[in-house]
């Protein structure tokens, strides 16, 4: 789907996606470098990292969200303002208190914005999920990685850079400002087109997604190609900083400048053109040959490790990766928007995005111990089979995939 064709509810889910990725640093990696600014030791900081936590349990309480819906705004819209405004509220909280003086609090203030932003994130993939014509789920899901990327530089690296001369507290200040911004954004968007039944009950919220997805055609198949089509792209970068420094001898200097930044452009540039080659090839084509190519590229880094200490292969190895993990990352959010029902489609997105959380959370101390036993190289070659071996799945889910992704 070419640019020309971006309309009203493209422009909101980019939006959203904003919206979505603005407050995931605040309560992380920018937390953490205000954190270890004001002295507080590693251990603390360690414990912090726990603020994340809501993002995994998401799904627990997304039915009360299909459930129910604010007075003002819609099902899926008033909901969006609602945790706009009260995160609005909560960085303003934030950004009045001393780590060194008040760490509790920010603490808690902390886990509040992480709860509310995972809230936040339930209902913005069910308004995409809702709104967005089977057409246009390809770029739908490229404009809210763009969108999602630009807040995580905003509030990553430009609150870094902001935060010496004007403090933590006017950094957060301005946070909080441009969330409060996007409010006129939810305000002027629309809900679905089509009106949704939502679920009559509480017991109709909390089961019926489940039901729902159980008596899926080839359900099993498909819970597998979801809880799987990642793995390969997961295991190889879930130590790849390590591999850079420990593994290959990059600086850290090096990393940070010449790694991060080729990561981010490939990462914007992969989605983007995900996007267009999606629009052309469909769902099925794309999972296909999107998750070859995020297979195919994790080879690069073997290729990297022996070679060595070589800032250009680095590069090529870093940049391709990450630009074939982005396009299989479009395809991938075409895919679990394709398997939402409407009526449920928070509870369910949040669901089969928890499925596919599980083995991508556990890789990491797996990963570790087959680098020890057989070596960088080989490590990556085995990321480049488990890559592969989920797409043996889909011939045979051909039909169900096609069939959910005409389906409204």
């Amino acid at each position: 789907m070419p640019w020309r064709s971006i309309n009203s509810r493209l422009l909101a889910v980019m939006a959203f996606g904003f919206v979505s990725g603005l407050p995931f640093a605040l309560s992380q990696g920018t937390l953490q470098a205000w954190l270890a600014q004001s002295g507080c030791d590693l251990k603390t900081i360690g414990w912090l990292t726990l603020t994340a936590v809501p993002y995994t349990l998401k799904f627990l309480w997304a039915p009360f969200m299909d459930r129910y819906a604010p007075a003002v705004g819609g099902r899926r819209r008033g909901w969006i303002m609602v945790l706009q405004a009260a995160m609005c509220v909560c960085l303003l909280a934030m950004s009045q208190q001393n780590p060194s003086e008040t760490l509790a609090t920010l603490a808690v203030l902390a886990v509040l914005l992480a709860f509310l932003s995972a809230s936040n994130d339930v209902v913005i993939d069910a308004y995409r999920t809702d709104t967005l014509l089977p057409a246009e789920r390809g770029l739908g899901s490229t404009v809210t990685q763009l969108g999602y990327r630009v807040a995580m530089l905003v509030s990553g690296a430009l609150a870094l850079i902001v935060s010496k001369p004007l403090g933590w507290d006017g950094t957060y200040q301005i946070m909080a400002l441009l969330m409060a911004m996007t409010l006129a954004v939810t305000w002027l968007a629309k809900e679905p087109a089509t009106p949704v039944v939502a679920p009559r009950s509480l017991h109709q919220a909390l089961w019926d997604p489940w039901r729902d997805l159980m008596g899926r055609s080839q359900v099993v198949g498909l819970l597998l190609l979801v809880t799987f089509y990642k793995v390969g792209d997961a295991t190889a970068l879930s130590l790849s900083t390590a591999f850079l420094i420990k593994g290959v001898g990059f600086s850290v200097t090096e990393v940070g400048v010449v790694a991060k930044t080729t990561i981010t452009t490939a990462l914007i540039a992969g989605t983007i053109v995900g996007g267009f080659v999606f629009a052309r090839l469909g769902l099925y084509r794309s999972l296909l040959w999107f998750g070859v190519l995020q297979a195919v590229t994790n080879l690069l880094y073997s290729w990297l490790a022996m070679v060595g200490h070589d800032i250009p292969t680095m590069m090529v190895a870093v940049g391709f990766d990450n630009w074939a993990g982005a396009m299989g990352s479009t395809a991938f959010g075409a895919l679990l928007m394709a398997l939402c029902d409407r009526r449920f489609s928070a509870a369910q997105f949040a669901l089969l995005t928890a499925v596919a959380a599980v083995p991508r959370s556990l890789v990491g101390p797996l990963a570790a111990a087959v680098v020890q036993s057989i070596g960088w190289p080989h490590f990556f070659i085995v990321t480049f089979t488990l890559g592969l071996i989920p797409l043996l799945l889909l011939p045979t889910l051909r039909g169900a995939i096609e069939t959910a992704d005409a389906a409204r």
